[in-house]
């Protein structure tokens, strides 16, 4: 049986705000963010979710599955989901098939981290049948990660470009998501891949949110003439979702020894590591000559002295939770659940949903249905696995 608790716990809060003047070298004169309270619900649900505050019964809908990172849904009902380990896989009429849609397994790096991470398929995939992969390989004795383009027809898929390629990895921070945003165009995140300072460097892709067209190519209107780069100073980004009213970008990212972030991600910002993080405000002087363009950005709200280690995650579109942000946790072992300020600069309220009950959770994405799915990943060597893990869950809206 699926249980899920709810858990009171205090949370830092900061405003999202900008810095004036050249470089923006202190957030000293912003103010402090307000302490959000979570609001606890009063009993547990099952599976068969009888507890009212949860609008969703709740299900497995594939066991034994080895660390999935991404899952995506085809128009024709196929659900196509990622293993660290290399695989490509597909769900047709509710079940895994047994044969990958594609495997990387002579050409993966799976050190840690890294390996078959983020996937999506392309917003026209019923026409195209285009599927944009990130994953991790090794190029001599150096590990990198790249992004390709897989085509994929009858169940199978074949290799059909690179996009982006030489992107640093590492056993830890190989940031790994890729998601199309409404623009059309896909952003994709790296982590700062053991290189912490990286991340400050605009000619360096460690450390950074990247936006490329479908074709590789670089769009014009990026913040930096002529490359991927659209946002720096981040530690390991893992997850990307739009604001489905606004339209604007958030993103989730590991912090050191907790703090870990929500940030609001503006075309060109600079978000501070690792010279800043969570809501530290100035830059020390001895640290000045080492930080990237841009103007300095404070989260939206941060983890403070807890650690949520946060991962995929999405904004509600439909049913009884439209609106909210929901983030996977990994050693949070939990989902955070969300309401934003109407402006989106802030955070009013956080929920904790499974907190202990399913482990450590890679994704949480909605389904064009309105359904939401959830990827364990107790099998990625942090986990204590359960005989059925790892797992996909499906919540399905009660009305």
């Amino acid at each position: 049986m699926v249980v899920r608790k709810w858990g009171l716990m205090m949370i830092g809060l900061s405003a999202v705000l900008w810095l004036g003047g050249c470089e923006g070298l202190s957030v000293s004169k912003l103010k402090p963010g307000k302490a959000v309270t979570s609001v606890p619900a009063a009993t547990k649900s099952s599976s068969e979710s009888a507890d009212p505050a949860i609008p969703y019964e709740v299900e497995v809908i594939a066991t034994g599955l080895q660390v999935p990172w991404e899952i995506d849904f085809a128009p024709d009902g196929r659900i196509f989901f990622t293993e660290r380990g290399g695989t490509l896989r597909v769900m047709d009429h509710g079940q895994p098939t047994a044969e990958p849609v594609f495997s990387f397994a002579g050409a993966i790096y799976k050190e840690g981290e890294a390996g078959l991470l983020g996937f999506a398929l392309d917003p026209n995939f019923s026409q195209s049948h285009s599927i944009y992969v990130y994953h991790s390989y090794m190029d001599g004795n150096q590990p990198k990660n790249r992004v390709v383009r897989l085509i994929e027809s009858g169940g199978k898929a074949r290799l059909d470009k690179v996009l982006l390629d030489g992107l640093p990895a590492s056993p830890i921070h190989d940031g790994g998501r890729v998601k199309f945003g409404p623009d059309g165009m896909l952003y994709i995140t790296n982590g700062d891949a053991s290189d912490p300072i990286s991340a400050q460097n605009v000619d360096k892709l460690a450390g950074k949110i990247l936006r490329i067209r479908p074709d590789g190519t670089v769009p014009q209107d990026n913040p930096f003439p002529g490359s991927p780069v659209y946002s720096l100073g981040h530690r390991n980004p893992q997850g990307l979702a739009w604001h489905p009213v606004t339209k604007q970008l958030y993103s989730s990212e590991h912090g050191q020894t907790a703090h870990d972030e929500i940030n609001r991600i503006q075309p060109g910002a600079n978000y501070g590591w690792p010279l800043l993080q969570g809501d530290e405000t100035e830059v020390k002087p001895a640290d000045r000559a080492k930080l990237g363009p841009g103007p300095l950005v404070r989260p939206i709200i941060h983890s403070k002295d807890e650690t949520w280690a946060p991962s995929g995650m999405t904004f509600v579109t439909k049913g009884p939770w439209a609106g909210s942000l929901l983030v996977a946790t990994l050693r949070g072992v939990q989902v955070l659940h969300m309401e934003l300020t109407e402006d989106g600069n802030a955070v009013k309220t956080v929920e904790s949903l499974f907190k202990n009950e399913l482990g450590r959770i890679r994704d949480v994405v909605e389904a064009p249905d309105g359904s939401l799915y959830l990827l364990t990943n107790n099998r990625d060597g942090r986990g204590t696995p359960a005989p059925e893990d790892d797992r996909i869950i499906r919540l399905k809206p009660k009305f």
